[in-house]
């Protein structure tokens, strides 16, 4: 029989993921992002159980208000919306360090995942990042996933779609007005 203290957290645990945007905010203000758009807000739920070393370096990039004013740069129809190169072309980062991957054996890229991406090396993701709109099990197991999409989804579906004969490459890119830790939020 399980021990009744583990029987509440995963009750809790199950309960919280049951909560959808702005209450899910409220319960857990520290672990999730407001990322807002031309279009509204998307509210992003963070994965530090799944990816806590990507967890804390989004938080403190946003913190720093480094992705404000990025674009949608690599946006497929279908796929996903890849954002957070300060180049606007997929070849920047940050200056923090690379990130070793980490890679759930359990959560599957579906719709609303927000997953890190990555050069060749499965330990190169820095500070870009995608939106999935719909299941991508490609990249399961091969890319972090360090959050999904509470609410918004529909914010998501606007984004700008790029030139599928260029690799998605949007011209005159959606941007992020801003993003915000949701504790940080005033």
């Amino acid at each position: 029989m399980p021990h009744p203290t583990r029987r509440i957290f995963v009750a809790g645990a199950a309960l919280l993921a049951a909560v959808p945007g702005a209450a899910w905010a409220a319960a857990d203000p520290e672990n999730t992002i407001y990322l807002d758009t031309k279009n509204g807000r998307i509210t992003i739920r963070l994965r530090p159980d799944l990816a806590p070393k990507h967890v804390a370096q989004i938080k403190a990039l946003v913190r720093r208000g480094f992705y404000d004013g990025l674009t949608f740069h690599r946006v497929i129809d279908g796929f996903m919306a890849q954002t957070g190169d300060p180049n606007g072309n997929g070849t920047g980062g940050s200056d923090l360090p690379d990130l070793p991957g980490e890679f759930s054996k359990t959560e599957k890229f579906k719709r609303g995942t927000v997953g890190m991406a990555r050069a060749r090396s499965p330990n190169s993701a820095n500070s870009q990042f995608f939106i999935t709109f719909d299941a991508a099990p490609n990249l399961d197991g091969a890319y972090t996933i360090w959050g999904e999409v509470v609410s918004g989804m529909d914010v998501v579906d606007k984004i700008k779609k790029g030139d599928p004969g260029r690799n998605g490459t949007v011209d005159a890119p959606d941007k992020i007005v801003r993003m915000r830790v949701a504790a940080d939020a005033k």
